[in-house]
C-alpha cells in the first residue's frame, strides 16, 4: 500500500514542479514496486525492482521523452508550426478582433494580452492558437 501512495504522491509532485519529468519516473518505479511487492511478498524485492526501474526511467527514458517535448521548431507540425511565426497586420487587431497574413493565409486574430492594439501593417509574432485563432504580441 505504501508503494501506491508513494506513486501517487510522486506523480502529484511531478504535475506542480512543471514537468521535469524525474519525480514521474521515480513514480513509475514505484509503481513496479508495488507491483512485485504484491506479486512476491518479499521484503527486499521490491527496493531492488523500484530501485532499478527508477534508475532506468530517469537514465534511458527521460532523454528521449524530454526530446519530444522540446521539438525544434523546425519539426513542429499543424498549428504548433505557426507559434512563433512573423505575421502582417490586414485589418486592425485588438483583444476582441483582427485579421493577419500568416504564411500565405488569412487569419483571424487578437492580441493576446487583450489590450494590445496593432494597426494594419504591422509586423507581429503569433504567441499562441486557439482554434482557428492567432494569438499575436
Amino acid at each position: 500500500m505504501w508503494w501506491l501512495i508513494a506513486a501517487v504522491v510522486l506523480g502529484i509532485a511531478e504535475f506542480s514542479t512543471g514537468g521535469t519529468l524525474v519525480l514521474g519516473m521515480v513514480g513509475v518505479g514505484a509503481l513496479a514496486g508495488a507491483g512485485t511487492a504484491v506479486l512476491t511478498g518479499s521484503d527486499w524485492l521490491p527496493w531492488v525492482v523500484f530501485g532499478l526501474t527508477s534508475a532506468a526511467m530517469v537514465g534511458l527514458v527521460r532523454p528521449v521523452a524530454r526530446r519530444h517535448i522540446r521539438q525544434p521548431i523546425e519539426s513542429r507540425s499543424g498549428t504548433a508550426a505557426l507559434v512563433g511565426a512573423d505575421a502582417e497586420v490586414l485589418a486592425d487587431v485588438d483583444g476582441h478582433d483582427g485579421r493577419v497574413k500568416l504564411r500565405g493565409e488569412v487569419w483571424s486574430a487578437r492580441s493576446f494580452d487583450g489590450s494590445s492594439v496593432y494597426p494594419v501593417g504591422d509586423s507581429v509574432q503569433v504567441l499562441s492558437i486557439e482554434g482557428a485563432t492567432a494569438l499575436v504580441g
